[in-house]
Order: structure tokens, then C-alpha cells, then sequence
């Protein structure tokens, strides 16, 4: 039995109930199909118990599911017992933190949109530091330097082979922002920059002359999953992450991020208005 159950495991329990629902079984009724008790089934759905890809498969039977690209993505999930980077971090750092550090280990897209904060993954170590400065003042600098150093470590999904490909929309205003200082700016404006010029980053502004677009009081993280329906957005909340994936939300960030970056300008222009706002500091 695991006592705490990581957001991957998690979410391949909640993906196993969601398909039970949609045959219309009940926990105790699947257990009977599979000659197991009611709670190994909850326990299962849970994430506090291990899960075979093989008793993924039977679970697809039993509930008819037919979709071979979720079964084989479910089974994968299974199957990664790897421990990884972010174990370290385990007694240093909140659990929802690992959790998105796993989710974006795993997956096979970012999307983004910010108004007033530059992306985690696209931070400089030195504006990060001042962001976890300014936001939260009651951390120690021990406590400071471990959230730098993880969330550095969590741009390797943009650097690893094959990378993970990124979309993201910064408003101007977030560009704007002098965290630390003109200097630190100055360098954080230009690693946008570098970053623009990778085949795999597509980074749009969208300017203060666009005016009012929709989804401008949010900042929108989307993390794509093997399939569709293993999706997840992530609302950064000012007590730490929270994850949806429940199809009607998914959807409603899919149209939303196309929304907005249809407002943003092309990538090209982006970078040159990027460009110009740092020569000016």
C-alpha cells in the first residue's frame, strides 16, 4: 500500500474509475469480475496500490473499452517504475510540486499562456530567485535555493532528445516586469530570445496595443499527455499547483489558448519586439 501516492499514479486510478463509470459498474460489481474484493478495486482507482499492464488490459475488457491508443497509454503508465529527479526533493519540497515535475516528464506538449510572470521553464536561475523572493517572502534562503535549483531542473524537458515541444504567450506586461533588476531583465529578456530560435519553442507576445483578449486574467498551463484524454491543465494557485482533467475543462483550455494566441503576435515579431524591449532597459 503506498501512503503517498504520486500525481502520475494518481491519475492512472482516476483514468481506471473513469472508464468503470462508463461501463456503469460499480467498484463491488467490477471486483465481482474480476474475482477481486470491492476495496482492491478502490484501492486501485486510488493510486494506493500497484497496477499491472496486464490487469490494465483485463479492466479494458471488462469495461469495453475499445480504444487501443488509451490502453497501451494507460499500460505505459504501469509499466515506468523509474524513480525520477524529482525524488530528491521528496522531504525538501510540496508533493504537488514533484507531481508537475513528473507530469512534464512525461509528456508530449506544452502550452502556455502568462500575463504578468515569464514561465517557469523559461526563467533564468536569477529571476527566479527573485520571483520565490517576492512571492513568497517566508521562505528561508536554504528553502529559496532549493526551489531555484528544482525548477531549473525542470527546463531539461526542453533540452533532453528528443525535447518536448513548447507553445507559449507572453503578454507584454510580463515582459516588462524588472524582477531583480534592469540587469537581471536584461538577461532574462535576451535567454526569450535564445530560446525563440529553437525549432522547438514557439514563443508569441501579445502586446499592450492588442488590448483586451480573452483569457487575459489567467495564466494557463497545458500539459499534453499521450493521448487526449490524459491531458492535463495545471491553474498555478498562490497555495501551490492544481491539476484538471476532466474532458469538459480540457476542452475549454484547448479553445481558450487558441483564443489567445490567435491574439498574439507571429513568432518572428515576437521576437523582435522582445528584442526591442531589452535594448531600452
Amino acid at each position: 500500500m503506498r501512503n503517498t501516492p504520486t500525481g502520475r499514479q494518481l491519475r492512472l486510478g482516476s483514468e481506471l474509475r473513469k472508464l468503470r463509470e462508463l461501463a456503469g459498474l460499480t467498484a463491488t460489481q467490477a471486483g465481482q469480475l474480476l474475482g477481486v474484493k470491492q476495496n482492491q478495486i478502490s484501492n486501485m482507482e486510488a493510486g494506493r496500490v500497484g497496477v499491472s499492464p496486464e490487469r490494465v488490459r483485463t479492466l479494458a475488457r471488462q469495461y469495453r473499452c475499445a480504444d487501443q491508443e488509451v490502453i497501451a497509454a494507460l499500460c505505459d503508465m504501469t509499466a515506468d517504475r523509474t524513480r525520477g529527479w524529482w525524488e530528491e526533493y521528496r522531504e525538501i519540497l510540496p508533493a504537488p510540486l514533484l507531481d508537475l515535475a513528473e507530469i512534464e516528464h512525461h509528456s508530449r506538449g506544452l502550452r502556455t499562456a502568462v500575463t504578468v510572470h515569464i514561465p517557469g521553464l523559461l526563467q533564468t536561475p536569477e529571476h527566479a530567485r527573485e520571483i520565490f523572493r517576492q512571492d513568497a517572502p517566508e521562505l528561508s534562503p536554504p528553502d529559496i535555493e532549493h526551489r531555484v535549483s528544482f525548477r531549473i531542473k525542470r527546463q531539461t524537458v526542453l533540452f533532453r532528445t528528443p525535447p518536448t515541444a513548447q507553445r507559449v504567450v507572453i503578454h507584454e506586461a510580463a515582459l516588462r516586469m524588472q524582477f531583480g533588476g534592469r540587469k537581471v531583465a536584461r538577461e532574462q529578456l535576451g535567454h526569450l530570445v535564445d530560446l525563440s530560435e529553437h525549432a522547438h519553442v514557439v514563443l508569441q507576445v501579445i502586446p499592450f496595443a492588442a488590448g483586451a483578449f480573452a483569457g487575459s486574467g489567467q495564466s494557463i498551463y497545458y500539459i499534453r499527455g499521450a493521448v487526449p484524454q490524459l491531458d492535463s491543465v495545471n491553474l498555478d494557485q498562490s497555495h501551490g499547483p492544481v491539476f484538471l482533467d476532466a474532458e469538459p475543462q480540457l476542452q475549454r483550455y484547448r479553445v481558450l489558448l487558441s483564443r489567445i494566441e490567435a491574439s498574439a503576435l507571429d513568432p518572428a515579431t515576437s521576437r523582435d519586439f522582445i528584442h526591442t524591449i531589452a535594448r531600452n532597459l
